[in-house]
């Protein structure tokens, strides 16, 4: 990709893919990681730690594999709406508990996918903008 021109589709599908890997290739190395726990330690203390980091990080991986199916992928038929809650819960999965947090301020509703997936896309760039944490706002009003 040159620095002056857009990138192409392809490169746009690059870069896509390496963010979803990004995202999922932590939670997924931790699974890793308990499972050779369990294998190794017969702890039991250690062996619920193990499961409880296992139930975590799959949780996180599954929010996140959520999220990039509706911010990236074809989720619905063209045109179709998404309920706001549904858009809301994606959105705090992804968010998660840690660094970030998201206030999420609107009516209830619907939205079509494509301004979903627009949202959800400004609230990941929101998040890359905050890499030491912060707030995230979602104020979403007017003809939704």
């Amino acid at each position: 990709m040159s620095q002056n021109s857009a990138p192409t589709d392809m490169e746009l599908a690059a870069l896509l893919s390496s963010k979803i890997c990004h995202d999922v290739i932590g939670p997924v190395g931790a699974i890793h990681n308990g499972l050779e726990i369990l294998d190794e330690d017969d702890d039991p203390e250690t062996k619920s730690y193990a499961m409880n980091v296992i139930r975590d990080v799959t949780q996180q991986a599954s929010s996140k594999l959520q999220f990039a199916r509706f911010a990236f992928g074809a989720a619905g038929s063209a045109g179709s709406l998404i309920d706001l809650s549904t858009a809301e819960q994606i959105s705090r999965g992804y968010v998660g508990q840690k660094k970030h947090k998201l206030v999420w301020n609107g009516p209830a509703g619907h939205m079509t996918k494509d301004k979903v997936k627009l949202l959800l896309n400004l609230i990941a760039g929101a998040l890359t903008a905050l890499p030491r944490g912060g707030e995230v706002q979602v104020t979403l009003q007017g003809d939704l």
